[in-house]
């Protein structure tokens, strides 16, 4: 067989266990979207059988040999073309998957899924003990896969390592020290500050319907495809892509609190953004797919905080915003609404802070989750490790499970070392941010005319079609001209924070 006949090989056989995984993102949506809970246990069963089929042609010998077959031939020799990308990053999905037994996979879809259905029912209840087995056997399930996954490296890298190649622990926490050397400061600094934003506009009645319709024509105004998306509800916000054409998002409505619905859109748009952008000629195979969760990310990230926040955004949204909730906006002016949605406050919920102390709740999560894998913290004493962690960092303490230790679903879902790509998106959504003003001119004049189409060109060239052809660093790099560097975020929020609270603030 020619190099080039088992490169074609190679490519059907991705895209077969591309469609087998996008049947298994379907199910996973609709589980968390539509799914009468009765469902839960054949659910799992369903999401079980998919995970081993999926995981049989993954490890299957004859992608080695195809491998062995076009690795070091001239179809590769450029390192930078795409049968190059893919082909090394087929080795690396082949190495990686050929360490873990087919039954373990399935065990973990089939703990997870069920996980998932528990944790909804124990969030709602505020009781962690409901979600406690579960979570053991997850974890278990997880220590399992990160000592196959391991081979002399720590096992939480092991982990990390699926969702951001090539980062470490050890890489991390240099990065969150200085944030949080930084970033405590400035929490200080905004709680003395005489001038505080009224946030008392975004507690007004908004009804769940007009949020969605809101939520929908600014998704659209950034650019999200509704011809080949959808907007649905769920327990705790996502995105998923089924394949071309398919990209949903979800939310979660409060009638009573209009950005955690909103800014929860425009980040699960800025996510889908991305999927939309990849190049489908190459769907099924590594050129078509995101190249990490920090850059997925930092995509994000840049729609709901570096545009969504901004002056210039308010100054186009808000009239839109004044048609669709006329009681509540009557009186509503720009600067204060631009003020309201920067506030910077302590609080329990991840997916409900600030710029400012988002980064503290990710750090928490790492450290906890690191205990956790290494057997320092047993899982039934999580919810007080958690209450002692929020008291030290954010001097907040929860009231109950929920709006501890069970706000979010991803150790339900088995994401463990899944959290501190959420700072690296925010490092490098910074940065992008930043490198695209510099290309593209005054963003805040485009923006306030709600022209956002020049900055998503500019993120599909240098980011979305490339999909993995680069290391996530790399990217970045070939990005912005710099290698990843916290300095952009910590200088634009001190700058953008100076202005809301008119103190100043040291970056």
């Amino acid at each position: 067989m020619s190099p080039h006949e088992a490169y074609e090989e190679l490519v059907r056989r991705s895209r077969e266990r591309s469609l087998l995984g996008s049947c298994a993102a379907l199910l996973g949506w609709d589980e968390q979207t539509y799914m009468p809970c009765g469902g839960a246990e054949h659910r799992a069963a369903q999401l079980a059988l998919l995970a081993g089929l999926t995981h049989e042609r993954a490890i299957d010998p004859r992608i080695g040999e195809l491998l062995a077959i076009v690795e070091g031939s001239p179809l590769v020799a450029d390192p930078e073309s795409d049968a190059a990308a893919n082909v090394r990053e087929w080795r690396r999905d082949y190495d990686r998957a050929t360490k873990l037994p087919k039954t373990l996979v399935e065990e973990l879809a089939h703990a997870t899924s069920l996980g998932q259905q528990v944790w909804v029912e124990a969030r709602g209840a505020a009781d962690f003990g409901r979600f406690q087995p579960a979570l053991e056997t997850i974890l278990r399930l997880k220590q399992q896969e990160a000592a196959c996954l391991a081979g002399g490296t720590p096992s939480y890298d092991a982990l990390l390592d699926e969702y951001e190649p090539g980062m470490t622990a050890e890489t991390l926490r240099p990065l969150f020290d200085t944030l949080r050397q930084a970033l405590v400061p400035m929490i200080v600094a905004i709680s003395d500050a005489p001038n505080k934003p009224d946030v008392s506009i975004l507690r007004r009645d908004y009804p769940v319907e007009r949020q969605r319709v809101f939520g929908e024509m600014i998704a659209a105004a950034f650019g999200f495809d509704f011809g080949r998306g959808r907007l649905d509800t769920s327990a705790h916000p996502f995105c998923t892509d089924i394949g071309p054409g398919d990209c949903r998002i979800t939310t979660r409505y409060n009638p009573r609190d209009f950005s955690d619905a909103f800014y929860s859109i425009l980040h699960e748009t800025g996510h889908a953004l991305y999927e939309q952008g990849l190049d489908p000629a190459h769907h099924g195979t590594p050129l078509g797919q995101a190249v990490s969760l920090g850059v997925h990310e930092s995509q994000s990230r840049l729609w709901e905080n570096a545009v969504g926040r901004s002056r210039a955004f308010w100054t186009y949204a808000l009239p839109l915003a004044r048609w669709v909730f006329h009681n509540a906006l009557r009186d509503a002016d720009v600067d204060t609404l631009y003020a309201a949605v920067n506030h910077v406050e302590p609080s329990l919920i991840r997916v409900e802070a600030d710029e400012v102390t988002y980064n503290l709740h990710i750090i928490i999560r790492f450290e906890l989750e690191q205990a956790l894998l290494s057997g320092d913290l047993p899982v039934g004493d999580l919810p007080g490790a958690w209450t002692s962690k929020y008291e030290q960092y954010l001097n907040v303490t929860p009231k109950n499970d929920a709006e501890g230790c069970l706000q979010d679903i991803h150790w339900s879902a088995g994401l463990f070392g899944y959290f501190p790509t959420y700072t690296l998106g925010n490092v490098y959504s910074a940065q992008l941010f930043d490198r695209a003003r510099a290309d593209l001119g005054d963003l805040d004049a485009l923006f306030a005319r709600g022209e956002f189409a020049p900055l998503l060109d500019w993120l599909r060239d240098k980011v979305h079609r490339h999909g993995r052809r680069y290391t996530p660093a790399d990217l970045v790099t070939r990005a912005v001209g710099a290698p990843p560097d916290p300095g952009p975020l910590l200088a634009s929020l001190s700058r953008r924070l100076t202005e809301v609270y008119s103190v100043a603030l040291a970056r």
